[in-house]
């Protein structure tokens, strides 16, 4: 089976891109599984620290390792916007395939430093593995919030990507590229959606040619993802989307089943409630049809 890097040179290549989709229990981890075995595509399971402290790390690790094993998927597991040096390399040693080192709360100079040291102690516990840096400003919280966080001052500019990226030696990139964390409540009440810098995007993959990732896709208008896709993200991250269907979901299974407190019948409901989400975002991607 390819590895991740070659699953995203794949992608590159086809003009497609790779769903990132973070998970917080088995219910979400099935239904994506699920989605993607059906479509015959390749996947990316990402949890963040919370969501790691939750599942646990060797344990996220296991299982994902053990559905690639059982159907031969290629699905791929992503430590998510990880803060320290000490939590990713519990994830590396974990065997997790990539690793977002996020630092973009620091100064650029002090982001490059902080990730370089990342990337140094990453690759000498696995050379294969992917790592990821993190530079502007998209926001914080995968959650619906009432207002939307003005992030246009914090966008990144071609000249940043190319220096960031020379100087951390990183294999992925994650910009600001008008994309923010999480969705705010008019997506949900009335269609909402938010809009991407296309030509920003373009710009930068020609400063700094090495994979990118788009951060805070929740909400954000489907052309506007292809349109991404188009000019060079290899790697699209879904999450508070997953999360509103999964609750959305379980309130539905207590709805209809008021009286069961057999998890496995309840818990259904919030599966096909999340794999609705995925299927969609796995055939915009991929496009297919």
């Amino acid at each position: 089976m390819s590895d991740l890097k070659k699953i995203l040179q794949q992608a590159r290549s086809n003009g497609t891109a790779v769903a990132h989709f973070n998970v917080a229990d088995l219910v979400m981890l099935n239904a994506i599984e699920a989605s993607a075995r059906e479509l015959h595509v390749p996947v990316i399971v990402g949890v963040s620290e919370g969501e790691r402290d939750f599942i646990g790390v060797r344990q996220i690790a296991a299982l994902v390792r053990s559905l690639r094993e059982e159907h031969g998927l290629p699905i791929f597991l992503n430590a998510d916007h990880t803060h320290s040096l000490a939590k990713a390399v519990e994830a590396a040693r974990a065997g997790f395939d990539a690793v977002a080192f996020d630092a973009s709360a620091q100064p650029l100079e002090r982001n490059a430093v902080s990730t370089r040291e990342a990337v140094e102690a990453l690759k000498a516990i696995n050379p294969g593995l992917l790592v990821e840096g993190e530079i502007g400003d998209i926001g914080t919280g995968s959650q619906i919030h009432e207002t939307a966080p003005d992030v246009t001052a914090g966008l990144t500019t071609p000249e940043e990507a190319r220096q960031f990226v020379e100087a951390t030696g990183v294999d992925i990139l994650a910009p600001a590229v008008g994309n923010r964390h999480g969705m705010v409540r008019s997506m949900l009440e009335s269609g909402a959606r938010t809009h991407l810098d296309i030509a920003r995007i373009e710009a930068i993959k020609a400063a700094a040619p090495v994979f990118l990732t788009l951060h805070g896709g929740s909400g954000t208008d489907d052309r506007d993802l292809s349109a991404a896709i188009a000019a060079g993200m290899e790697i699209i991250h879904i999450n508070t989307e997953l999360r509103v269907a999964w609750r959305r979901g379980l309130e539905d299974g207590l709805a209809r089943l008021p009286d069961d407190v057999v998890p496995y019948r309840v818990l259904p409901f919030a599966v096909a409630s999340v794999r609705e989400v995925a299927m969609q975002r796995l055939r915009l991607m991929n496009r297919k049809p």
